[in-house]
């Protein structure tokens, strides 16, 4: 009986200890790296003196490669013989890189996966691992961000991204215009209709804008941001591989509506006061999928233009500059120094940009 006992008691004891230490690997590990009531650190500048810009737009190219992003390719859907020579699909942003601005990698941490990477790019914080409690579609726990330390921001694009952003900031500072989920089709060859959505509702905003003199005085104050979420390249990626015709096609839409939408926000402002980023949250697998940490899922590119950044550097031609490797080789940038960030810099970036606070819990450096 004592022997029965003592081995019922044994047993107990051991089942309650691997219980313990079990649970001890989730209140140790998964547990969230937010922290509240930080104190909150900007730039220190002159009382008189502006921030670099008084706006900022950013692009997010949901799903872009950075090596797809330069490269050059034949027109995906030729109609001449001339269609089928080389060249890059995203002039604007090339003419960016070339005259006008900063470009390089950004390079994303795993699990590379659109609201992680959004997290990192505008809040600078990298994954929150309790997100698993939630089947990581959502941050279990409010965060911080640029757009909340911004005046007010304006976001159209995906319901899968704004609305994480919308919650966790002041009520009414981030206003959010998404389509329908069921918009959202991964069969589909013209996942570029997302795209066109976004483009066409951000010039219905700024036509109202022209009639409403509300909205307009709202517009014209400092430390305001504007968000463009373009999903259809992660779509088409999903739905056919990042060397789709499909894929490439929906890269040439994307440079042409921030092209566009470049030209109508300067052209409503006219007074040389707005910075631009273009980015992505993360790459694409050859295989059509991401969130693991192959280079082509963490290497995005990253091209930052207007008020307040630097020009490009250029060096002789013939030389390869500082900055570039085998990667870059045949993006035709040889002479343009490359600049590569950690994705959380972005969000230090912006922030120094437009002249607000680092979000809280940020662990970007200011590139």
């Amino acid at each position: 009986m004592a022997r029965h006992f003592s081995r019922a008691r044994f047993l107990a004891i051991a089942v309650v200890f691997h219980v313990v230490y079990i649970l001890s690997i989730f209140d140790i590990y998964f547990v969230s790296p937010i922290v509240s009531g930080m104190r909150l650190f900007q730039i220190p500048r002159e009382p008189t003196a502006r921030a670099p810009a008084d706006r900022l737009v950013l692009f997010v190219g949901d799903g872009l490669r950075a090596d797809k992003a330069f490269q050059s390719f034949p027109e995906p859907y030729p109609k001449t013989d001339a269609d089928l020579t080389p060249r890059p699909l995203a002039p604007f942003l090339r003419s960016r890189v070339l005259e006008h601005g900063t470009f390089g990698v950004s390079h994303t941490r795993v699990p590379t996966e659109s609201r992680p990477g959004h997290v990192a790019l505008i809040a600078g914080l990298y994954e929150d691992v309790s997100a698993v409690t939630t089947g990581w579609k959502l941050n279990p726990v409010n965060f911080d961000s640029v757009f909340n330390r911004s005046r007010h921001t304006w976001s159209w694009g995906s319901p899968d991204i704004l609305p994480m952003f919308e919650q966790g900031a002041v009520p009414g500072r981030v206003d959010v215009d998404m389509y329908d989920a069921a918009f959202e089709d991964f069969s589909k060859q013209d996942a570029y209709h997302l795209d066109t959505w976004v483009f066409d509702h951000v010039r219905d905003f700024f036509a109202a804008a022209r009639r409403n003199d509300t909205l307009a005085a709202e517009l014209r104050q400092d430390k305001i941001v504007f968000f463009l979420h373009l999903l259809g390249i992660d779509t088409a990626g999903h739905g056919f591989r990042p060397y789709s015709k499909e894929y490439l096609h929906n890269i040439k839409v994307v440079d042409e509506g921030v092209r566009q939408v470049t030209a109508l926000i300067e052209d409503f402002y006219a007074d040389g006061r707005t910075a631009f980023v273009f980015t992505a949250d993360h790459g694409m697998s050859d295989y059509g999928s991401h969130g693991d940490g192959h280079p082509d899922n963490t290497r995005t590119p990253l091209v930052a233009w207007g008020s307040g950044v630097a020009k490009p550097v250029l060096h002789p031609a013939g030389a390869v500059v500082p900055g570039h490797d085998e990667y870059s080789s045949d993006w035709g940038f040889d002479q343009v120094q490359r600049h590569d960030v950690a994705q959380a810099d972005v969000a230090a970036l912006m922030a120094f940009l437009i002249g607000v606070e680092f979000p809280a819990n940020s662990v970007g450096e200011v590139p």
